[in-house]
């Protein structure tokens, strides 16, 4: 058999002690943890909130922006109509009621006859009527006066610039 003292006692108490110590400080340890990571993520869900929000928004203002250009075409179609309409009414009256030929051909769209041709576009020129372009061969060329001018010209030739 064996005899307990009361020190050994003492000792597996500690120890027991010490474990659920230890394991409440671990419980509250994650708590606080879970605590401070939380708040973020309560931020990243008002976060996601206020996107849902303004794609909702954005949503809204392209339908009515959508709504608005298709109403706008159709008002736009509704004037050339009766546009159309109104020439017509315009011309079906000036062929009953009026004489003068060219105020029909105009009323009729048929006023081609009227106006003269217009000219042909001309190709874009690097010179002016009567002149020679850059292009040219003798472009910047002095032309060649006499035989004894030569003879001076040889004389005083001129050096390039130097820069």
């Amino acid at each position: 058999m064996r005899v307990i003292k009361g020190n050994d006692v003492y000792e597996s108490n500690i120890d027991w002690i010490l474990a659920i110590a230890s394991f409440l400080a671990g419980i509250g340890i994650g708590a606080l943890g879970y605590h401070l990571l939380n708040t973020n993520v309560a931020r990243n869900q008002k976060v996601r909130q206020r996107l849902a929000e303004t794609e909702l928004e954005l949503n809204q203002i392209k339908d009515a922006l959508n709504d608005h250009f298709a109403r706008a075409a159709d008002l736009i179609t509704g004037i050339q109509r009766q546009s159309l309409e109104l020439e017509q009414q315009l011309a079906q009256g000036a062929e009953k009621l009026c004489d003068d030929l060219q105020l029909k051909r105009k009323l009729a769209g048929n006023s081609e006859d009227d106006t003269p041709p217009a000219e042909t576009p001309q190709m874009p020129r690097d010179y002016a009527d009567g002149n020679r372009g850059t292009l040219s061969e003798d472009f910047g060329l002095r032309p060649d006066s006499t035989s004894g001018n030569r003879n001076q010209s040889e004389k005083q030739q001129t050096h390039p610039l130097r820069y």
